[in-house]
């Protein structure tokens, strides 16, 4: 591996792990789900049943990686927590967040963690072989398809008893969203990872269900991006490129199509990734990062963590569908080096700023909370080395 990716592999070894580690709750299982900007741990703060999918699927990734049984350890711990206190036992799926000692907390029921929780169960199981996790995975694939959808797509928020509510936790920009780019992005992905390691017919056609929505319905061809909020036939709400999320999109399409294995549809998407990814890259890659976000025109300039980790892997991934195409490996080393200049927290027990503004400067949002996890950045790690191994 060249320098680039041995960086990576060290930010993922010396960092990434140990600081997670650090995290883990002995006495109440799970791991703690907030530390502040000033680096403290709030031990009695809610667990974020999503955060805790999110860091099974690290470690359990991480141990598939690097081959350390510690990690599997880490991931067993994640896997012990989710199985015994994030899942509704009365009523099914798995709860929005829970104390901090594992009792209901945010009962409500929304599409994108059950989605979560089935990518780390799928994860879960293909590293530890343990079968009691994919049946958990299949069992709420049964919940998002028997009470989460209808014949649009997937519908996404529900109080506990799947009876539906507003979607306020997946909606921004000042709208109410009934479907929403981001959910149908990350139920894809968890379907992509339960199908590579099932073979699961369903789920191979939902995986084709999704990826017409994203065609047809999602993607904008005359702007060349995904849109990003809808109502419940998929009309957009609003003026908003979402960035991070297409240059994510571009990729993670990209791996249900290796996924799936099916010509018909590798021919319909992957000119649309491809584009997304070009366009991202002329349009929105600036001082050799990331911006967040166009609304209604006008540019967030900030550079949140997981846009910049999802970076590198979109523009990877786009060099590497044509190796020709040289400027995509400088842009995602080049994101590589703004990461580790300016949005590594170089402090000691710190692991990335959640923002860097504009002239470099570092925002104050917290390090650890129910959004800010392991995942895009460890996954980053383990996409590059993968990536990169199976170049040489």
């Amino acid at each position: 591996m060249g320098t680039f990716a041995k960086e990576i592999e060290e930010e993922l070894i010396q960092k990434l792990i140990p600081f997670w580690e650090n995290l883990k709750d002995e006495e109440n299982g799970g791991y703690y789900g907030y530390m502040g900007y000033d680096l403290k741990v709030q031990k009695d703060y809610e667990k974020g049943c999503i955060l805790n999918s999110r860091i099974l699927w690290f470690f359990a990734n991480a141990y598939m990686t690097l081959g350390q049984e510690k990690l599997k350890e880490d991931a067993d711990h994640a896997y012990a927590f989710l199985k015994e206190k994030c899942l509704d036992k009365e009523f099914g799926g798995v709860f929005w967040s829970v104390t901090y000692d594992g009792k209901p907390a945010d009962t409500t029921k929304h599409t994108y963690n059950q989605a979560f929780a089935i990518y780390a169960l799928s994860s879960y199981y293909d590293a530890t072989g343990n079968e009691e996790a994919l049946k958990i995975a299949r069992e709420l694939q049964n919940v998002i398809e028997d009470k989460c959808t209808d014949e649009y797509g997937y519908l996404e928020a529900f109080n506990r008893k799947f009876e539906p509510e507003e979607n306020d936790k997946l909606s921004e920009n000042g709208v109410i969203a009934e479907k929403t780019m981001n959910t149908l992005l990350h139920v894809f992905e968890a379907y992509t990872e339960f199908y590579r390691v099932t073979k699961d017919e369903r789920t191979g056609d939902r995986l084709r269900f999704m990826m017409d929505i994203f065609a047809d319905k999602v993607y904008n061809r005359e702007l060349g991006r995904q849109e990003v909020f809808f109502d419940r036939t998929w009309n957009s709400l609003i003026d908003l490129y979402s960035y991070g999320h297409d240059i994510e999109t571009s990729w993670l399409m990209d791996r249900g199509l290796e996924v799936l294995n099916d010509e018909k549809y590798t021919a319909k998407i992957t000119p649309i990734t491809t584009e997304i990814a070009e366009n991202i890259y002329h349009r929105a890659f600036v001082d050799h990062s990331l911006m967040n976000e166009c609304e209604n025109g006008v540019n967030d300039t900030r550079r949140i963590w997981w846009v910049q980790a999802e970076t590198v892997i979109g523009f990877l991934n786009r060099y590497q569908k044509d190796p020709e195409k040289k400027e995509y490996l400088q842009a995602a080393e080049d994101e590589w080096n703004y990461i580790k200049t300016y949005m590594l927290d170089t402090r000691d027990g710190s692991e990335w700023f959640w923002y860097v503004k504009e002239d470099h400067t570092p925002g104050d949002g917290p390090i650890v909370e129910p959004w800010k996890c392991p995942y895009h950045n460890g996954r980053m790690c383990m996409e590059v080395i993968r990536r990169m191994k199976n170049a040489e």
